[in-house]
């Protein structure tokens, strides 16, 4: 018996048996199975139709022409291979009123429907660089992909009728997931907020898997951040950070290299050996910039790890720090004056004196104005400047508040 006729003879026991975990592992782009030279071969239907009927047949048809296409990197082949796969589950899924057995196996090709679609806007990227054209072309397969898991994603909410046991909706998160993925790819991540919605009143998102909760956590944490909800974006990513298994060192990076500037923007510094231990030292440069309020090292080191920074999508959050940068620096000054004359008024010559010596002389009085009026604006420094006497006048109370406390506050 060959490697084909034995994978469809195991097709056919899980698909009568109603195994859900079986079917999803045959339709799994992960499956061993399909390493065999004899699915490098064209499997014609005829061979198929001994062993299935419709409707698993024709999907069963279509998978093996998928892997085929992949295997010859055809993935424009193998996208539409992988479409008409999870439109069939999608159909046989609204058509299981009663119970939820097909969700594994419509999760399963749904994430190959993403990981397919990826490489297809991979290839179009590539091919739009290599041709010249700077203009970004539609993403065609993304944008299908993201309606046909929206669709999967409907049939999951509007389940009302079946027990908790056999509900849909614990399909809703796992989905949601993958939508996210797609959102932060396209750059749609205003379409997650009615998602985000639907998840946190749902009931079945604490009871979701461990994996399926980190998951989410990451993706709202990374959009809170870009929407400067640093105190979300804390509380979602140190979840995630935190529950993420240690073993999966790779994926706790990955959340470590936005938790770090969330941590570092809520005045949180990380230790170099945190840093170290996680491949992202990039970083230190950045920390000690800003915790010495050295704003030309910070400048040198944003520019040394420009790339890293801007291929991770961190750079802009990074620029944030500058204000926080001025703030240690003129702290350090604030600290001196009051050690000196025990006193909190500062005359505004010893923070431009300061501003001097970390940047240079270009800096003028009127710049250093303007940095503590936006200092004094955000609640970063809590005083007055004094124009007349050209001094600022700082509270004796806290003069410089944590920065989380502000970030609580707003």
């Amino acid at each position: 018996m060959s490697a084909v006729e034995r994978y469809l003879q195991r097709v056919k026991m899980v698909w009568e048996g109603r195994d859900s975990n079986g079917l999803s592992v045959c339709f799994s782009f992960k499956n061993p199975t399909f390493k065999h030279e004899d699915f490098q071969k064209n499997v014609e239907d005829y061979v198929i139709r001994r062993y299935l009927e419709h409707p698993i047949f024709e999907l069963v048809s279509a998978h093996l022409k998928c892997v085929q296409s992949i295997q010859a990197n055809n993935f424009n082949e193998a996208y539409l291979s992988q479409s008409t796969i999870v439109q069939g589950f999608i159909k046989m899924f609204q058509q299981c009123k009663e119970d939820n057995w097909l969700l594994p196996v419509v999760q399963t090709v749904s994430l190959n429907l993403r990981l397919v679609s990826n490489k297809v806007d991979n290839k179009a990227l590539a091919s739009s660089i290599q041709d010249g054209n700077s203009g970004a072309k539609p993403r065609d397969a993304l944008e299908t992909t993201t309606e046909m898991l929206m669709t999967c994603f409907r049939i999951c909410t509007s389940d009302n009728r079946t027990s908790e046991n056999d509900s849909k909706k614990w399909g809703m998160l796992p989905f949601v997931n993958q939508l996210f993925k797609v959102y932060f790819r396209i750059s749609k991540l205003h379409l997650m907020k009615p998602l985000i919605r639907a998840i946190e009143s749902s009931q079945y998102k604490d009871k979701s898997s461990l994996s399926q909760q980190i998951t989410y956590k990451y993706y709202v944490g990374r959009k809170a951040m870009f929407d400067s909800d640093y105190k979300t974006a804390n509380e979602y990513l140190t979840f995630a950070f935190q529950r993420c298994h240690k073993s999966s060192k790779k994926n706790k990076r990955l959340i470590l290299i936005y938790l770090v500037p969330v941590k570092m923007l809520l005045g949180f510094m990380p230790t170099r050996e945190l840093l170290d231990k996680y491949d992202l030292l990039q970083l230190w440069d950045v920390t000690v910039a800003v915790k010495g309020g050295q704003i030309n090292q910070l400048s040198d080191a944003m520019t040394k790890h420009q790339t890293f920074f801007i291929k991770c999508g961190i750079y802009l959050i990074l620029e944030k720090l500058k204000m926080i940068t001025y703030r240690n620096l003129f702290k350090k000054v604030y600290n001196i004056h009051k050690d000196i004359n025990k006193n909190s008024v500062v005359e505004l010559q010893q923070f431009l004196q300061a501003l001097h010596y970390v940047e240079g002389k270009h800096i003028d009085l009127e710049d250093t104005h303007c940095l503590l009026c936006n200092l004094i604006h955000d609640g970063q420094l809590k005083g007055y400047i004094s124009l007349a006497h050209q001094k600022v006048v700082l509270s004796k109370t806290d003069p410089f508040p944590k920065l989380s406390a502000i970030a609580s506050a707003t």
